[in-house]
């Protein structure tokens, strides 16, 4: 990836849904450099799909929570796979410190994310969590 896909991946992560004429003008590149950029990223998997993000007081029902995620032994690769498999991890970060990793969970209600707490404490190579309850974001 040259400066100009980078550009282009920063743009996307703003507004993927930005016209490519748009895209184009804002990088100073034809619209058909941008199309060809697009897909080349997309066929070498750098950009895997494109997403809605919604602000979390359009879902004021919705449970988040930060779950911190310590391995036991070299198991990571398998803990992370299994992380990755769960329905109520919405993203999974790799980290430093006391945590190996840092799971980010959602869920409808109280239960479900018990449901979810307990599927992931079965996970074998977990040596143990801690789980904090997202109440507000602040910016």
């Amino acid at each position: 990836m040259d400066e100009v896909d980078q550009q282009l991946i920063a743009l996307l992560r703003q507004d993927a849904r930005m016209s490519v004429a748009d895209l184009a003008h804002k990088l100073g590149v034809s619209r058909g450099t941008v199309t060809n950029r697009i897909r080349k990223l997309e066929d070498s998997q750098v950009i895997v799909g494109y997403t809605v993000k919604l602000r979390p007081e359009a879902e004021p029902d919705r449970i988040r929570a930060w779950m911190g995620v310590m391995v036991e032994g070299n198991q990571t690769r398998q803990v992370i796979a299994s992380l990755l498999g769960e329905p109520g991890v919405a993203a999974l970060h790799d980290t430093n410190g006391r945590w190996d990793l840092l799971a980010e969970l959602e869920a409808r209600s109280m239960g479900e994310l018990s449901e979810v707490l307990e599927r992931i404490r079965l996970i074998s190579g977990i040596r143990s969590t801690e789980t904090n309850i997202h109440l507000a974001t602040y910016r």
